[in-house]
Order: structure tokens, then C-alpha cells, then sequence
């Protein structure tokens, strides 16, 4: 009998002799003092921080891991589901004339009021008629009009890091006439805060460095806010699609063969090449130099942003765009390992796909950081080759007279500057939420096609911030520590540990004695953690021992960063953060989880140990109450049918009404996604009973269970405080 409880409450996995006791009396688990040994108790990981490519075993693997990052960018990024792309109103002008191409200026709307700037190169040979291959610049740090200064270029050209005396000056400006020349039309565009787009200013796009209480508010708010890290609106998000309307632009030009298109930018416009080339399918080539690293991933607010790295880096980033030729340098900066870390990987990933000579790094490290002269070169090779110019090798650059100011300045009198400053932040972070959740608002499930596509969009996002589904039970460790007969009840002490991922968390089982066991299991997912399962006398709450009079066994863990976990078993009042002194949240959630994912994958590895016992229980329950019931909601939302019925108490909680996005509630993209009520919808057309919740709040859910044909399945009350009501559902047979 003893062992088929135990095998019944757990999956016996790894069974170690522990090296910790407890007493029944204080529930702890772990000795006093002693702490899980779980490696998220280490310091955030930070840009600075080191991000190897592992290459999958097979092409297959790496088509389902390339679909999955893929998503996570355009999802970090704020373009998925794809805006509606706006008319570009687009305005050319300013004409002038150098020797073998011209110079124009240009503008256009990326959204409506929100004007993209930059100069357009095209070839002067004499031809017409003709559709040329065309290459897209994003400049990266310096700006467009990046100028070395006349005083450095003796020293630049003795180092062979520059020619020319005149072009060589303006470095960014020279990569543009030279493709020109190649017969390649070339635009190169500005980042925000730079040259003639100002409509964002530097400081804020580039130097923001600290938190602005007056742009916080669930009404109006402004970047790097929580409410707009809740709706994945960025610096980046809004360069990426800026960067997506300029291969439009480029592509609607009668001189533009639009299937001959390519993109480099160096530094971080060598980020921005790698994000824009891992999810747009239209560039045939590309050259993203000075970023592709597996150290310092982009230390600027405009080249992160919440959910881009976690669990991946540039490099693995770049690998998107495989097998589709690109190229880049490694030089004496953060890149200067690549020959050893990173482009090996690469090569491999090309190899196994049959195109190893499609990349390349060209090693250069007697450089600093550039994009020179030496660095030029190496692309205009490779495009000659890939974007099949037929130049003779190899492509020599040529000297050009420089701009004048008038000649590069988009506005002017007959062009006037669009307004910009704090009442155009406000207005552009409410128009792209507004014209969000119109899209998210459309996929309101109303049939079965309907509702699959709110599970692609709405689930595959939150499948991809939750970024795990419910773990190998073959990976997961338990350690016994106690077992106790008590009055009506037997307990356990376990330690669970997800293997791969160096997770740990402990758990506290019940399994009654007074009753017959029915063959059900409850997880109950309780804001304070296990404890919250037991009243101040120790014993079971009147709730659990309601279940446990029914004759279910009952499961509550101390999920991460609670209980166990913390000094004294105080609740967490805020999230860790990353030690930059910057208060931007992407320097955190860029490269961790979490704390609120994090609890899901815990209850995720406590369901996989569940249920995966060689005496699995006949049903497996969940239930989330006091401050955890949108936990267990989006944990049930990703393990589906592996629960049977789940009870949330949601308490009317909304991440809409977060203050701090270092509050532990706090998830990336939460609200732009629909908020809990997109999370319960998930759950269709699993049983489901919510309590906490009146009126229309959860209609997308009710809606989602109408169209899967389940709304038996579903019930709600609006009933706070609802854990007596969410066990009462439990314990019936609906």
C-alpha cells in the first residue's frame, strides 16, 4: 500500500537518499538556511553575458527550432500578427548628381504620422528601363552623416582602414555610392533620433536611462513604460518595422527588382540586418557586420527588447537567415572569437543544409569596431557573387565628392519637419496599442476555423512566452525526504528537479486516509506557495481538506521564488533585475524569463511528474487561488488536456493595472495578447470554472468554448475570494 502511494501522488523517476529533513510542523522541506539548488537563483544573465549556437542534430530540428525563434522575434518585436500595412504617402525629392549615381531625399509614413527618413542612391550608367537589385542600409551608431573628421584620415588611410581622404570621411554614406556604382539602388534610412527623424529624439531612443512616472498610466504612457513593455512596443519594434516598409518602398520602385534585394548595416544597424532578415523572406542576401557575436549582444535600448534572447543570441539569430547567403566580420571588439565561437556553428548549420560556402567571416584583428573600408570590400564581394552583379573581382571603391548639408537634409521649407517630442510618443504608443487590439480583437473565436486561428496567433504567442511545454517526465529527478501518517492523511516531502534546465522546487503531498482515494489529484497553485495549502494551525485548510474528504490527494509546490526560496519565506515584493544602472526593462527580460513564466514552468514540470507515474491518477486537477490563479491559468493554457478540469480564481486581476513592470506579476506582452481573458480562452475545450469575475470580462473565453462546442465545459461566478466554490466544482461530476 505504501508504495503505491507514493507512486500514485509521483512519478518515480531518479530516487536519491536526500540530505534534508523537516518537520511536519514548520513545512519546510529543506533544512533551515538551506536554499533550492536551482540555477535561476544566479544573477539575471545580461548582454554582457556569453550565448552559444547549438546546432540541432538535423535539418528537420533545425526547421522546427528556426519556426519557433522566428515567431519569438516578430513577436518581440511587436509585428505579430502583422500591422496592416499603411500607405507609405510617399514623397522623393532633392535630386543631385555625382559621378556614376545620384542622391535623393526621401520620406514616408512607416504608420500613419510616423515618417521614415533617408537617402536614396541610384546608378547613373545610361541605362533605363532596367529593374536593378537594390540593397537596404540601416546605418547603425553614428548615424548616416557619421563624419571621422579631416584631422583622423591621415591616420585611418595609414592603417588601411580607409582610401580616401574626402568619401572616407562619411563611412556609412561611402558603402551607399559604391553600390550605386555597382548598379545597385541603395537607400540608407535613419534610426530613430538621428539626421532628419526626429520625431523620437536621441536621448529617448538611445539614452534613456531612467523610468518617467508621468508616462506611466493604463490611459497614456510612453516608451520603455510598463504599459508598453505589456504590449511589446519598443525602440526596436519600431525599427523593425520601419526596417520591413523600407524593403515596401524599395520593392514598389519601378527601377527595383524586387526578388533581387539584399540588407548590411554594421554595428547596430548589424542588429537591426539580423532581425529584419530573420523574419522577412524577401532579401536574397545579407552582410551584418559587427554584431554577430557570441559575447556583448547590442548595448543601446534601440538594439533590445523584452523576449528576444532568452534562451538564444545573435548568432542563432543570424542562423535564421540561413541557407540564404550572408557574410560578416570579426574584428578586435566583441566579435573577435567569432572564428572559434559562432562561425564554426554556422558553417555546420550551412553544411547539414547543403550551402556550407553560403556564409562566411572574414577575421580582421588588427581593427576596432568598423564598418571600413577592408569591411566594405569583403561585402561588395559578396554581393557581387550572390546577388549576381557580374563585376569583376574584386570590387574596387572609388572617391566621391561629399554631400553638403543641404544636399543630405530631407526637410526643408518646401518639406517641413513633422512634429514630434512627448505629445507624439504618447500619440504613437496609442495608436500602434489601438490598431493591436483591433487585430487581437478580430480573431475572437465565433467558429472551429475561427478559433484555430486564435490559438495560432493568441496561443502561438503566449506559447512563445511562456517559451516551454510540459517537460520529459525522463528528465526529472525526485528525492524523497519524509513521509508522515497523520490524522485523516498521509504527507510527503519531495524535491523535484527538472534535469537539463538545473531546476528545482519542493513539493508537499497529501494523500488521504479517512476516505477512499477516487483516483483524483489537485495541484493547488496557491500565491504563498505550499504553506498556503495549510492554515495557521499547520493542518490542512479548510478547503484542501474538503478534496481530501472527497478522496483526492492534493500537490502544492513552492514554485519559483516562493517559500523555500526566499530568506525567511517572505513573499517577494519585486522582480530581480539585471545590475545595469539603465531602468529599462528589456536589459532584463530580453535575456530571462519571467518570475511569472518561471512559476509556469514549474507547475508544468509538477504536471509532467503527475501524471507521468507508472500508477498515473485517473483525472489530474488544477487550482489557482490567493494571488495565483493566473498562473495556473497560463500553465493550464499550455498543458491543454493533461489537466481534466481547472478552477481559477482570477480576483479580476488584469496585467493592464501593473505599475512597475518589476511587480512579479509582470509578463511581457501580457495585455497585447488579451490579457487573462486570452489566457482562460486557451484553455478551450478543457473543463473550466472561473471564479473572481463578473459582468463581460471574460467574454473572449465564453466565446472560445461556444466554438469549440464545449460550453458545458465552462462555467464562472463572479464570487471573490472563491476557492470554497472552485473546490465544490472540482468535487463534482460536471
Amino acid at each position: 500500500m505504501t508504495t503505491r502511494i507514493l507512486s500514485v501522488i509521483c512519478v518515480t523517476l531518479v530516487t536519491t537518499c536526500a540530505a534534508v529533513s523537516a518537520q511536519t510542523s514548520d513545512l519546510r522541506v529543506y533544512e533551515s538556511g538551506q536554499q533550492p539548488n536551482d540555477r535561476r537563483l544566479q544573477d539575471p544573465k545580461d548582454l554582457n553575458g556569453y550565448f552559444p549556437f547549438k546546432v540541432p542534430g538535423s535539418a528537420t530540428e533545425w526547421e522546427v527550432r528556426a519556426e519557433e525563434l522566428r515567431r519569438r522575434v516578430k513577436i518581440a518585436t511587436g509585428v505579430w500578427p502583422t500591422p496592416e500595412r499603411t500607405p507609405l504617402n510617399l514623397v522623393i525629392h532633392g535630386k543631385v548628381q555625382r559621378d556614376g549615381f545620384t542622391v535623393e531625399k526621401v520620406y514616408f509614413e512607416s504608420m500613419p504620422n510616423h515618417f521614415v527618413t533617408g537617402l536614396l542612391f541610384r546608378p547613373d550608367d545610361g541605362k533605363t528601363n532596367v529593374r536593378r537589385p537594390a540593397v537596404l542600409c540601416p546605418h547603425g551608431h553614428g548615424g548616416r552623416l557619421q563624419d571621422y573628421g579631416a584631422d583622423k584620415m591621415a591616420a585611418l588611410i595609414a592603417s588601411g582602414a580607409e582610401k580616401f581622404e574626402k568619401s572616407g570621411r562619411f563611412p556609412k554614406l561611402a558603402r551607399c555610392a559604391q553600390l550605386a556604382r555597382m548598379g545597385c539602388v541603395s537607400f540608407i534610412f535613419d534610426m530613430l533620433g538621428y539626421a532628419d527623424s526626429m520625431q523620437i529624439d536621441y536621448q529617448l531612443a538611445h539614452r534613456f536611462a531612467k523610468q518617467r512616472p508621468e508616462f506611466e498610466s493604463p490611459e497614456s504612457w510612453g516608451l520603455y513604460s510598463t504599459q508598453a513593455e505589456l504590449r511589446l512596443q519598443s525602440i526596436m519594434g519600431i525599427q523593425t518595422w520601419n526596417s520591413i516598409r523600407c524593403l515596401d518602398f524599395l520593392e514598389q520602385l519601378p527601377d527595383v527588382d524586387g526578388k533581387r534585394m539584399a540588407v548590411t548595416g554594421g554595428s547596430g544597424g548589424g542588429t537591426q540586418t539580423i532581425l529584419l532578415c530573420a523574419i522577412d523572406p524577401r532579401p536574397i542576401a545579407a552582410f551584418p557586420n559587427g554584431m554577430v557575436s557570441t559575447s556583448m549582444q547590442g548595448g543601446c535600448t534601440c538594439e533590445n527588447c523584452t523576449l528576444l534572447r532568452v534562451d538564444s543570441g545573435n548568432v542563432e539569430l543570424a542562423a535564421l537567415f540561413a541557407p540564404k547567403p550572408q557574410a560578416m566580420t570579426a574584428v578586435n571588439d566583441w566579435t573577435k572569437e567569432m572564428m572559434t565561437k559562432g562561425y564554426p556553428e554556422l558553417q555546420k548549420l550551412y553544411g547539414m543544409l547543403g550551402v556550407k560556402d553560403n556564409v562566411y567571416c572574414r577575421e580582421m584583428l588588427h581593427f576596432p569596431h568598423n564598418y571600413n573600408y577592408q569591411s566594405r570590400a569583403t561585402m561588395y564581394d559578396w554581393f557581387n557573387k550572390h546577388m549576381n552583379l557580374g563585376l569583376p573581382d574584386p570590387i574596387v571603391e572609388g572617391d566621391w565628392e561629399p554631400l553638403t548639408q543641404e544636399e543630405y537634409t530631407v526637410w526643408d521649407k518646401d518639406h517641413p519637419k513633422p512634429a514630434g517630442g512627448p505629445k507624439y510618443e504618447r500619440f504613437i504608443t496609442k495608436y500602434m496599442a489601438t490598431e493591436s487590439d483591433k487585430q487581437i480583437a478580430a480573431l475572437t473565436p465565433t467558429d472551429s476555423d475561427s478559433l484555430d486561428k486564435f490559438r495560432e496567433v493568441v496561443g502561438g504567442a503566449f506559447r512563445s512566452i511562456i517559451g516551454r511545454e510540459v517537460p520529459n517526465h525522463e528528465d526529472i529527478q525526485r528525492t524523497k525526504v519524509d513521509k508522515q501518517t497523520q490524522a485523516g492523511f498521509i504527507y510527503f516531502e519531495d524535491i523535484l528537479r527538472l534535469q537539463p534546465q538545473e531546476e528545482e522546487f519542493p513539493i508537499i503531498s497529501l494523500f488521504p486516509t479517512n476516505t477512499k482515494w477516487n483516483g483524483d489529484v489537485v495541484i493547488w497553485v496557491e500565491g504563498n506557495g505550499k504553506r498556503g495549502m495549510f492554515g495557521d494551525n499547520r493542518q490542512p485548510r479548510a478547503e484542501v481538506q474538503r478534496l481530501l474528504d472527497g478522496g483526492a490527494s492534493v500537490v502544492a509546490a513552492d514554485l519559483f521564488e516562493q517559500g523555500e526560496f526566499l530568506p525567511g519565506d517572505q513573499p517577494l515584493e519585486q522582480q530581480r533585475v539585471v545590475k545595469n544602472p539603465r531602468t529599462a526593462a528589456a536589459y532584463t527580460f530580453a535575456y530571462n524569463d519571467a518570475l511569472f513564466v518561471r512559476r509556469v514552468h514549474d507547475i508544468l514540470t509538477l504536471i509532467s511528474f503527475i501524471r507521468n507515474d507508472d500508477h498515473a491518477p485517473k483525472r489530474l486537477h488544477l487550482i489557482g487561488v490567493n494571488g495565483a490563479g493566473p498562473i495556473a491559468a497560463a500553465a493550464r493554457a499550455i498543458a491543454g488536456k493533461q489537466i481534466d478540469k481547472a478552477a481559477i480564481d482570477t480576483e479580476g486581476f488584469r496585467f493592464a493595472d501593473l505599475k512597475s513592470y518589476r511587480h512579479p506579476n509582470f509578463v511581457p506582452g501580457a495585455v497585447k495578447y488579451g490579457d487573462v481573458p486570452a489566457l482562460l480562452a486557451l484553455s478551450a475545450p478543457h473543463p473550466l470554472w472561473i471564479g473572481g469575475e463578473g459582468g463581460n470580462g471574460i467574454r473572449p473565453a465564453k466565446e472560445a468554448y461556444n466554438a469549440s462546442s464545449a460550453s458545458q465545459a465552462f462555467s464562472s461566478s463572479g464570487l471573490q475570494n472563491a476557492a470554497d466554490a472552485g473546490v465544490t466544482w472540482l468535487l463534482s461530476d460536471s
